[in-house]
């Protein structure tokens, strides 16, 4: 118990502390005065605000005391209020101003042209008077105030700033972005403490470009601040190949209605996700009003003019639009503004008494009468998100301005060297203190460049639903360049992903972009054909690849063609392989039965011992097949085609010389037993050797005629990737005459054969001879269409299977009847049985019955 209630004593003294220490007020708090507009002192600094809001109507204006501005604006007061909290905690600081005091003028602008002009002229006239001189020379004249704080929005600047620029004061901005204002030939005297419109259209850009949104559209307010703020925009757009499918502008000063709707159609006709909003509060509350209307959602991108806008953020139904991505000054919160506020209040409300406003007072007097009415619970207004990041705004130039005098005034922590009340200090001296200040306020150095533009940026920030209640969420930041967290961003779309606003989806891999339309951004994709490539993916066209190379369809580089051929592990190579091997085991077969029988009379019928250089042959011709196999090379090139042409020659010049033998003994019967040996003796000899001679010629020529492989491959027009490789057959005349001698020997022993008599009851050597070399013809003549039609693989494969086919043909028609008869009927292997053919004896034909 003891020990609890220790602990319940403990934390009633930590918080008594700490309630202490947070209701501790500054000492300054006291010398609050309740005079919220004026306030005297040796040094006048003025100030321009939106303290109230228009409710004339502009187009009834006819004298110029006819604008009435009779509501007040919570936001432009508050913003006033934060000028005079600035000053009086200046005043408050014996080591920044010593012995000098600020004060203060804060007048009305309405946010209209024509009412910021009487305060301005009020504040440049001369000191302690209210006239406006009019002399030669301005360099000694001393104006009401040394500088003006404001105006609010861009709208005024140029009404004015020309104007003030003649006296050289400064016109310090606390929400002016327009970049044109940068410009000093023009607005020598314009400053600000919220970045220049150009660095939001950039950072605008950036965000458009991290998200891949080339497909947008662009609202701005019809006035200064969004003329400007879309031109700038499209203009960087285009440079970074954004396209702005349309823009618009909201009406400012006429309703807005109509012309909304004519944005919003033209929004939904370009179909776009993504649109800027580039506009005051006003214009976008208006426009937004119609967009809930139409349930329209998408990606809103906003300016920093209505980006945290109670006017627009509050509206019924805004959590419908969908995502709103926004852009907002970079701010530090001020700790002592609100207690500031609540004090000053609490002080009006205690030593004033409301009294009815009093329409005779000018505006110039008192620029918001009804604000006797305020009290502690009028508070809030200052608490909302959007007064609490643009007081630092107000807060930062009022304090510039303090540094400034302090540096101009030579002065230290306990006095200054010039006294304003002895001293002429003048606008134009001010102005280049300023623009070398450099100032430290809550953890932010503040400066100016020369174009008179602050040293930050923006927060990034997103709009997140909650209800009926909409909370800024920062999400990155910018400054020169832009910092996005994407994971901390909800998109408001039906699946929850990164919504997609481009006119065209973006091009595959070797495709080119060709333009439709008048937008860059809308294309369609072209497929680089083959033989060109994309070289760059902004290439326009597609380059066409260098002699020697080549590519696919939609190739991003071209390279050197590869090559392939017959490798011996594949399945056709294998198939050729083992009907070679089926040939060879056939003639060794062969070979070996007639070996065995060598001497008999079949096998002197059937050639003697020229069978035994016909079976080699023929075995010679299936192992020169081997030539087409493999990785072809120059020699094997030089080989291939008279080796596979130069072996059968010799089998079919053997047939020749056993079909003579026929021809004799059928056609000469009186002289073939005097002439068959001699035939079959030198004569054989003599036609073997002449029918290889003249082939020997044809494959010679044919050799040096044709091209190497490496001359071949470096004479191809390259159209491929990859290819097949055989070696050249070329010329195609002596490679046609090759084969067709072949053909022509086959040809003449077939005509030579077919017609002769059968020898009754002996062997008919004529069918074998017949048979064999009619298959060889056919094949060969089959082979002609057949390979033309074909490609170079299937050609090479083609010509080893005929090569084999014709080969097995000659064994199967010539030798296997023989072979039979050798096995099965070795009766029959007698002289009687070929005595035509051994003695050369004529057959006799069959007796007619």
């Amino acid at each position: 118990i003891l020990l609890l209630m220790a602990k319940e004593w403990t934390l009633l003294v930590l918080c008594g502390i700490l309630g202490s220490g947070l209701s501790a007020k500054p000492s300054w708090f006291k010398n609050i005065s309740a005079d919220l507009f004026k306030s005297p002192g040796d040094i006048l600094v003025g100030g321009l605000f939106p303290i109230n809001e228009l409710t004339s109507d502009l187009s009834k204006w006819v004298k110029p005391d006819d604008l009435e501005c009779n509501r007040i604006s919570t936001y432009g007061l508050s913003l006033a209020l934060a000028m005079k909290f600035s000053l009086d905690e200046i005043n408050s600081k014996e080591n920044l101003l010593p012995g000098i005091t600020l004060g203060f003028e804060s007048y009305d602008t309405c946010m209209q042209p024509a009412i910021v002009m009487r305060p301005v002229l009020q504040l440049l006239t001369k000191e302690s008077t209210e006239e406006l001189d009019v002399t030669c020379n301005y360099t000694d004249y001393k104006p009401h105030v040394i500088a003006i704080i404001g105006p609010s929005n861009s709208e005024l600047v140029p009404v004015i700033g020309k104007l003030i620029g003649f006296f050289l004061m400064p016109l310090i901005s606390y929400g002016a972005t327009s970049d044109m204002f940068s410009d000093k030939e023009t607005f020598p005297s314009f400053m600000r403490t919220v970045p220049s419109d150009r660095w939001q259209v950039v950072a605008i850009v950036q965000l458009l470009k991290q998200f891949g949104w080339n497909w947008v559209s662009v609202v701005g307010s019809d006035d200064e601040y969004g003329q400007k703020g879309q031109q700038q925009f499209s203009s960087m757009a285009n440079v970074e190949s954004i396209c702005v499918a349309y823009q618009g502008l909201i009406p400012v000063y006429s309703d807005p209605v109509q012309a909304v709707n004519e944005i919003l159609n033209r929004i939904v006709d370009a179909k776009v996700g993504v649109v800027v909003v580039f506009s005051l509060s006003k214009p976008a509350r208006n426009f937004f009003i119609e967009v809930i209307k139409r349930n329209m959602t998408g990606v809103w991108v906003a300016s920093t003019a209505w980006a945290l806008n109670d006017a627009v953020s509050t509206l019924p139904g805004i959590n419908s639009i969908g995502t709103v991505l926004a852009f907002a000054d970079i701010t530090r919160p001020l700790d002592l503004f609100t207690p500031y506020i609540r004090e000053l209040f609490t002080k009006m409300e205690g030593t004033q008494i409301p009294q009815q406003p009093d329409t005779e007072i000018s505006p110039l007097d008192n620029p918001c009468s009804r604000c006797s009415y305020l009290s502690q619970a009028n508070v809030s207004m200052v608490e909302i998100k959007l007064v609490q990041r643009s007081v630092f705004s107000v807060y930062t130039a009022v304090y510039c301005v303090a540094h400034a005098l302090h540096d101009l005034l030579g002065c230290n922590a306990t006095h200054c060297a010039l006294n304003p009340k002895t001293d002429n200090v003048y606008p134009w001296q001010l102005l280049r203190s300023l623009q070398k200040v450099s100032v430290d306020l809550e953890g932010v150095n503040f400066r100016f460049d020369k174009e008179g533009n602050p040293s930050f940026g923006y927060d990034v920030m997103q709009w997140n639903f909650n209800d009926t209640t909409v909370l800024f969420d920062i999400i990155g930041y910018f400054y020169q360049n832009l910092t996005i967290n994407k994971n901390n961003i909800t998109w408001y779309t039906k699946n929850g992903k990164v919504p997609m606003s481009t006119c065209s989806s973006d091009c595959g891999i070797g495709q080119v972009r060709r333009v439709k339309g008048f937008h860059s951004c809308c294309f369609d994709c072209i497929d680089c054909k083959e033989g060109t490539f994309l070289n760059g993916s902004d290439d326009i066209q597609c380059k066409s690849c260098p002699a020697g190379q080549w590519s696919t369809l939609r190739s991003t580089s071209c390279v050197y063609p590869i090559y392939t051929y017959l490798d011996w592990s594949n399945y056709e190579s294998i198939g050729l392989i083992l009907g070679g091997i089926l040939v060879l085991v056939s003639l060794v077969w062969v070979g070996a039965l007639f070996f065995m029988h060598r001497g008999t009379p079949l096998v002197k019928t059937a050639g003697g011992p020229l069978t035994g250089l016909m079976l080699l042959s023929l075995a010679g011709e299936c192992i020169s097949l081997v030539l087409f196999l493999g990785q072809p090379g120059d020699i094997v090139c030089r080989l291939q085609e008279p080796l596979n042409a130069f072996f059968p020659t010799v089998a079919l010049s053997v047939i020749l010389t056993i079909s003579l033998q026929i021809v004799c003994i059928t056609e000469f019967p009186e002289k073939s037993s005097d002439q068959l040996e001699n035939i079959r003796g030198r004569g054989s000899l003599f036609v073997i050797l002449g029918c290889c001679g003249v082939q020997a010629g044809l494959c010679g020529w044919y050799a040096q005629e044709a091209p190497s492989l490496t001359q071949y491959v470096a004479s191809l027009e390259v159209t491929y990737v990859k290819t097949f490789l055989r070696c050249p057959v070329e010329p195609m005349l002596n490679f046609g005459l090759m084969l067709g001698f072949n053909v022509m020997l086959a040809l003449v022993s077939f005509m030579a054969t077919f017609m002769a008599l059968k020898p009754p009851g002996q062997y008919n050597l004529a069918r074998d001879v017949t048979i064999s070399t009619l298959s060889y013809c056919v094949m060969w003549v089959m082979f002609i269409p057949i390979y033309t039609s074909l490609n170079d693989k299937d050609k090479s494969i083609a010509q080893v299977g005929i090569s084999l086919l014709s080969n097995m043909g000659l064994v199967a028609a010539y030798f296997f009847p023989k072979c039979q008869l050798l096995v099965k009927h070795p009766e029959l292997n007698t002289d009687d049985h070929f005595r035509t053919f051994l003695e050369g004896v004529p057959p006799t034909p069959p007796e007619e019955s």
